[in-house]
């Protein structure tokens, strides 16, 4: 009798004394993945197994983390340029006084990471 993997048009290869079933992913386009990309990948492995598995199996994975990488990064800019203004960041501080100037963009930069990691990230 034939098991419903064997119905559907799956097949078996011998491996010892298992039989292993014939998997292959689907295909699916190359992106290259940044940072934001590779940290929503550790959350959904850590935190997310079944979406990660579903993405992973369904060829929607590599679309999946580029998308969260582009969007992420866009965003990181915006709330970084929206912080500095609303903050009056300028070069004429920097010229003036570069170490306050460094860490007030620390600062600003630091709070836009975790405003992406907590809306995009680890959503």
């Amino acid at each position: 009798m034939k098991s419903l993997f064997e119905q559907n048009g799956g097949t078996y290869s011998t491996v010892g004394d298992y039989q292993i079933p014939n998997l292959i992913l689907p295909n699916e386009p190359e992106y290259h993945i940044g940072i934001w990309g590779q940290r929503r990948l550790d959350y959904l492995k850590k935190h997310k197994r079944g979406l990660y598995t579903n993405l992973l199996t369904s060829g929607k994975l590599n679309s999946h983390l580029h998308n969260i990488d582009v969007t992420a990064f866009e965003r990181h800019e915006l709330i970084v340029k929206q912080m500095m203004e609303a903050q009056n960041v300028t070069e004429h501080l920097k010229a003036d006084d570069m170490m306050k100037w460094v860490g007030m963009v620390n600062n600003i930069r630091n709070c836009a990471d975790e405003i992406v990691r907590n809306e995009l990230i680890y959503d």
